[in-house]
């Protein structure tokens, strides 16, 4: 497949992926272009922590054909939260992370919670419902996150252990971009499908995670179909590049 050609194009010499950098027209407000003010960077943090709670699926086709796996590094916080907007939206999605195990805040910095990703989220929960930890865990919005997660999946999934052939897949940090094209590129080519791989870099707190999935849903909508004809990249990528991230991370691959 042929990609129409997007302005302001930079190579990156090591893996050779696409890197969009995207001016935010912010100089009638005194801000550089590409930069967002400090006000957007942190949004208003509230006191509780409330994660949106994943609505029954409704039963009826997909919105499209187009299958879609969002990818971080735990599978808890941005991509559970993007799997629960796209599922929502009547997307057909699933969700990953890449890395090795998976790590939940802990009480300090230095003391995170780890688990392996075939511990369901069921199993997770009593470990930060103890009498002492609860309040905690609590105000700090992983007991609710984790309920969340729950309602939408049994347990966290890792990306290098599944085997399903996507259309897209979004990453949400640039670190987890390139491991998901590195185990893409080490399964070797078997069935020749094209994947669109895309990075969107989403910090791993609430509040971002949950203003994230805000960045691609109405692209997303407007690129729904069986196929991603270059028309339709076309416009995919004129819609994005008028959002607010700085920049986005692009590459195809091949299964």
């Amino acid at each position: 497949m042929i990609m129409s050609p997007i302005t302001n194009v930079k190579r990156s010499p090591l893996s050779q992926n696409t890197v969009l950098t995207v001016n935010n027209n912010d100089n009638n407000n005194g801000n550089s272009p590409g930069k967002r003010s400090s006000q957007e960077l942190e949004p208003e943090r509230s006191s509780k922590r409330v994660c949106r709670l994943s609505p029954t699926q409704s039963k009826g086709k997909f919105v499209s054909d187009l299958k879609i796996a969002v990818v971080c590094s735990s599978n808890q916080n941005r991509s559970m939260e993007a799997h629960n907007l796209l599922k929502k939206r009547g997307f057909k999605v699933e969700s990953f992370g890449t890395g090795s195990c998976v790590k939940l805040p802990g009480a300090t910095i230095d003391k995170p919670n780890v688990y392996s990703f075939n511990t369901s989220y069921d199993e997770q929960i009593p470990r930060f419902k103890r009498k002492k930890d609860q309040v905690f865990y609590t105000q700090n919005g992983l007991l609710n996150m984790l309920d969340r997660n729950r309602r939408i999946k049994p347990k966290p999934e890792r990306f290098q252990d599944n085997r399903d052939e996507f259309d897209l897949v979004i990453t949400c940090q640039e670190r987890v971009f390139d491991q998901v094209l590195e185990d893409l590129s080490e399964r070797g080519s078997s069935t020749c499908k094209m994947v669109h791989v895309i990075n969107v870099e989403i910090r791993d707190n609430h509040d971002d995670a949950t203003l994230g999935p805000s960045l691609f849903m109405s692209s997303l909508k407007q690129s729904a179909a069986p196929r991603i004809t270059k028309q339709k990249w076309k416009k995919f990528w004129k819609k994005w590049r008028k959002r607010r991230t700085n920049v986005f991370y692009y590459s195809p691959a091949f299964y």
